[in-house]
Protein backbone atom coordinates (compact mmCIF):
# COMPACT_ATOMS: atom_id res chain seq x y z
CA UNK A 1 0.00 0.00 0.00
CA UNK A 2 0.79 3.75 -0.74
CA UNK A 3 1.12 6.28 1.56
CA UNK A 4 -2.03 7.80 -0.18
CA UNK A 5 -3.44 4.93 1.14
CA UNK A 6 -2.30 5.42 5.13
CA UNK A 7 -4.26 9.00 5.48
CA UNK A 8 -3.99 7.60 9.45
CA UNK A 9 -0.16 8.24 8.95
CA UNK A 10 1.82 11.03 8.20
CA UNK A 11 3.87 11.39 4.78
CA UNK A 12 6.69 9.82 3.27
CA UNK A 13 5.98 6.86 6.55
CA UNK A 14 7.47 4.23 4.22
CA UNK A 15 10.49 6.29 2.91
CA UNK A 16 13.44 4.71 3.18
CA UNK A 17 17.30 6.68 4.11
CA UNK A 18 18.67 4.81 1.10
CA UNK A 19 16.12 5.09 -1.93
CA UNK A 20 18.03 2.92 -4.21
CA UNK A 21 16.69 -0.64 -5.31
CA UNK A 22 17.02 -3.00 -2.32
CA UNK A 23 19.01 -5.46 -4.88
CA UNK A 24 22.12 -3.26 -5.03
CA UNK A 25 22.05 -3.29 -1.17
CA UNK A 26 21.86 -6.98 -0.24
CA UNK A 27 23.65 -8.34 -3.61
CA UNK A 28 26.25 -9.10 -1.39
CA UNK A 29 25.92 -11.90 0.95
CA UNK A 30 26.02 -11.65 4.82
CA UNK A 31 26.25 -14.50 6.62
CA UNK A 32 25.68 -13.00 10.40
CA UNK A 33 22.93 -12.86 12.53
CA UNK A 34 21.20 -9.99 13.65
CA UNK A 35 20.36 -10.94 17.01
CA UNK A 36 22.41 -12.70 19.62
CA UNK A 37 21.51 -16.38 21.06
CA UNK A 38 18.68 -15.65 23.63
CA UNK A 39 16.55 -13.59 20.79
CA UNK A 40 17.15 -16.62 18.60
CA UNK A 41 16.23 -19.03 21.50
CA UNK A 42 13.10 -17.11 21.54
CA UNK A 43 12.40 -17.21 18.20
CA UNK A 44 12.66 -20.83 17.81
CA UNK A 45 10.54 -21.92 21.27
CA UNK A 46 8.09 -19.52 19.14
CA UNK A 47 7.89 -21.23 15.91
CA UNK A 48 8.08 -24.71 18.25
CA UNK A 49 4.81 -23.64 19.60
CA UNK A 50 3.66 -22.28 16.97
CA UNK A 51 3.88 -24.06 13.68
CA UNK A 52 2.74 -27.63 13.29
CA UNK A 53 5.22 -30.53 13.01
CA UNK A 54 4.64 -32.50 9.56
CA UNK A 55 3.04 -29.09 8.18
CA UNK A 56 4.26 -26.76 5.26
CA UNK A 57 6.40 -23.32 6.32
CA UNK A 58 7.42 -20.96 4.68
CA UNK A 59 10.32 -18.74 6.02
CA UNK A 60 9.50 -15.39 4.45
CA UNK A 61 12.56 -12.82 3.95
CA UNK A 62 15.18 -15.70 4.83
CA UNK A 63 18.44 -15.54 4.94
CA UNK A 64 21.59 -18.89 5.81
CA UNK A 65 19.66 -19.65 9.11
CA UNK A 66 16.09 -20.19 9.29
CA UNK A 67 15.50 -20.61 13.51
CA UNK A 68 13.67 -23.37 12.81
CA UNK A 69 13.35 -26.07 15.66
CA UNK A 70 15.94 -28.53 15.04
CA UNK A 71 14.05 -31.61 16.40
CA UNK A 72 10.95 -30.96 14.56
CA UNK A 73 10.15 -32.12 10.96
CA UNK A 74 8.37 -30.18 8.18
CA UNK A 75 6.55 -31.60 5.32
CA UNK A 76 8.37 -28.68 3.30
CA UNK A 77 10.04 -25.06 4.37
CA UNK A 78 9.99 -22.46 1.34
CA UNK A 79 12.64 -19.75 1.41
CA UNK A 80 12.14 -16.55 0.15
CA UNK A 81 15.23 -13.70 0.74
CA UNK A 82 17.20 -10.93 -1.57
CA UNK A 83 20.15 -12.90 -1.71
CA UNK A 84 20.59 -16.59 -3.51
CA UNK A 85 24.26 -17.59 -1.72
CA UNK A 86 22.74 -16.75 1.57
CA UNK A 87 19.05 -19.11 0.62
CA UNK A 88 21.30 -21.74 -0.93
CA UNK A 89 23.71 -22.25 1.76
CA UNK A 90 20.18 -22.79 4.62
CA UNK A 91 20.35 -26.50 5.39
CA UNK A 92 16.27 -26.04 6.75
CA UNK A 93 15.42 -24.76 3.00
CA UNK A 94 13.44 -27.62 0.44
CA UNK A 95 12.92 -24.54 -1.89
CA UNK A 96 13.51 -20.94 -2.20
CA UNK A 97 12.77 -18.10 -4.49
CA UNK A 98 14.54 -14.40 -4.86
CA UNK A 99 12.78 -11.38 -5.25
CA UNK A 100 12.47 -7.58 -4.44
CA UNK A 101 9.15 -7.60 -2.18
CA UNK A 102 8.93 -4.07 -2.50
CA UNK A 103 8.80 -4.10 -6.06
CA UNK A 104 6.57 -7.17 -6.64
CA UNK A 105 4.76 -8.02 -3.32
CA UNK A 106 2.90 -10.85 -4.95
CA UNK A 107 4.22 -14.57 -3.82
CA UNK A 108 4.89 -17.06 -6.22
CA UNK A 109 2.85 -19.52 -4.37
CA UNK A 110 -0.67 -20.85 -4.36
CA UNK A 111 -3.55 -20.51 -2.49
CA UNK A 112 -4.42 -22.26 0.58
CA UNK A 113 -0.47 -24.16 0.04
CA UNK A 114 1.14 -23.53 3.35
CA UNK A 115 0.12 -23.54 7.33
CA UNK A 116 2.64 -21.54 8.57
CA UNK A 117 4.87 -18.44 8.22
CA UNK A 118 8.28 -16.22 9.73
CA UNK A 119 9.33 -13.09 9.45
CA UNK A 120 11.98 -12.68 11.68
CA UNK A 121 13.32 -9.60 12.36
CA UNK A 122 13.07 -8.17 8.78
CA UNK A 123 9.23 -6.48 8.54
CA UNK A 124 10.71 -2.75 9.53
CA UNK A 125 12.11 -3.29 5.26
CA UNK A 126 8.72 -3.55 4.14
CA UNK A 127 7.53 -0.23 1.97
CA UNK A 128 4.35 -2.38 1.15
CA UNK A 129 3.47 -3.74 4.62
CA UNK A 130 -0.04 -4.85 4.16
CA UNK A 131 -0.12 -5.91 0.41
CA UNK A 132 3.03 -8.64 1.34
CA UNK A 133 0.79 -9.53 4.38
CA UNK A 134 -2.39 -9.82 2.25
CA UNK A 135 -0.25 -12.15 0.50
CA UNK A 136 0.70 -13.80 3.41
CA UNK A 137 -3.18 -14.33 4.14
CA UNK A 138 -3.78 -15.71 0.61
CA UNK A 139 -1.11 -18.25 0.68
CA UNK A 140 -2.07 -19.41 4.47
CA UNK A 141 -4.45 -22.57 4.92
CA UNK A 142 -7.47 -22.00 6.99
CA UNK A 143 -6.19 -21.95 10.67
CA UNK A 144 -3.14 -21.05 9.64
CA UNK A 145 -0.44 -18.99 11.69
CA UNK A 146 2.28 -16.01 10.68
CA UNK A 147 4.82 -14.86 13.29
CA UNK A 148 6.40 -11.72 12.80
CA UNK A 149 9.30 -11.52 15.31
CA UNK A 150 11.61 -7.91 15.56
CA UNK A 151 14.41 -6.70 17.71
CA UNK A 152 15.77 -2.59 18.10
CA UNK A 153 18.44 -3.26 15.78
CA UNK A 154 17.82 -2.75 11.65
CA UNK A 155 19.96 -1.48 8.60
CA UNK A 156 19.15 1.89 9.54
CA UNK A 157 19.48 3.76 5.73
CA UNK A 158 16.59 0.46 4.73
CA UNK A 159 14.33 0.71 7.49
CA UNK A 160 11.30 2.61 6.56
CA UNK A 161 10.84 6.10 8.22
CA UNK A 162 8.20 5.26 10.26
CA UNK A 163 9.37 1.92 12.14
CA UNK A 164 12.70 4.16 13.36
CA UNK A 165 10.52 6.83 14.91
CA UNK A 166 8.68 3.94 17.10
CA UNK A 167 10.05 2.18 19.90
CA UNK A 168 9.49 -1.52 20.70
CA UNK A 169 5.87 -1.71 22.04
CA UNK A 170 4.87 0.88 19.70
CA UNK A 171 6.28 -0.79 16.48
CA UNK A 172 4.10 -3.92 18.10
CA UNK A 173 0.76 -1.58 17.87
CA UNK A 174 1.74 -0.49 13.66
CA UNK A 175 2.54 -4.68 13.36
CA UNK A 176 -0.86 -5.15 14.67
CA UNK A 177 -2.52 -2.59 12.31
CA UNK A 178 -0.47 -4.44 9.35
CA UNK A 179 -1.76 -7.30 10.17
CA UNK A 180 -5.90 -6.39 10.52
CA UNK A 181 -5.64 -4.66 7.49
CA UNK A 182 -4.48 -7.15 5.64
CA UNK A 183 -7.23 -9.43 6.61
CA UNK A 184 -6.21 -11.27 9.93
CA UNK A 185 -9.50 -11.73 12.77
CA UNK A 186 -6.95 -12.46 15.27
CA UNK A 187 -3.85 -10.43 15.99
CA UNK A 188 -1.80 -11.07 19.42
CA UNK A 189 1.44 -9.03 20.52
CA UNK A 190 3.93 -10.45 22.75
CA UNK A 191 7.39 -9.51 24.50
CA UNK A 192 9.42 -12.41 24.22
CA UNK A 193 12.81 -10.95 25.94
CA UNK A 194 12.16 -7.63 27.84
CA UNK A 195 13.78 -4.39 26.80
CA UNK A 196 16.11 -3.12 29.36
CA UNK A 197 18.41 -6.41 30.55
CA UNK A 198 21.42 -5.27 30.04
CA UNK A 199 23.96 -6.85 27.61
CA UNK A 200 20.87 -8.85 25.70
CA UNK A 201 18.60 -8.00 22.69
CA UNK A 202 15.01 -7.67 23.17
CA UNK A 203 12.17 -9.41 21.19
CA UNK A 204 9.06 -9.11 20.38
CA UNK A 205 6.47 -10.99 18.28
CA UNK A 206 3.53 -10.41 16.72
CA UNK A 207 1.02 -13.37 15.72
CA UNK A 208 -1.94 -13.37 13.05
CA UNK A 209 -4.09 -16.12 12.69
CA UNK A 210 -6.48 -17.14 10.07
CA UNK A 211 -10.08 -17.70 9.96
CA UNK A 212 -11.05 -21.39 9.79
CA UNK A 213 -12.54 -20.65 6.94
CA UNK A 214 -10.47 -19.78 3.56
CA UNK A 215 -10.68 -15.76 3.51
CA UNK A 216 -8.54 -13.82 1.47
Amino acid sequence: MTEDGWPELPPRAFAKADSSSDTIFYAAPRFVTHIDDGAIAAVTKLYHALFPAGGTVLDLMSSWVSHLPEEVAYAEVIGYGMNAAELAANPRLDRWFVQDLNSDPKLPLADASVDAVGICVSIQYLQQPVEVLGEVVRVLRPGGVVAITFSNRCFPTKAVAIWQGLEGHDQCGLVSHYLQRAGFPSVEALELVPLGRWGRDPLWAVIGRKGERNEG
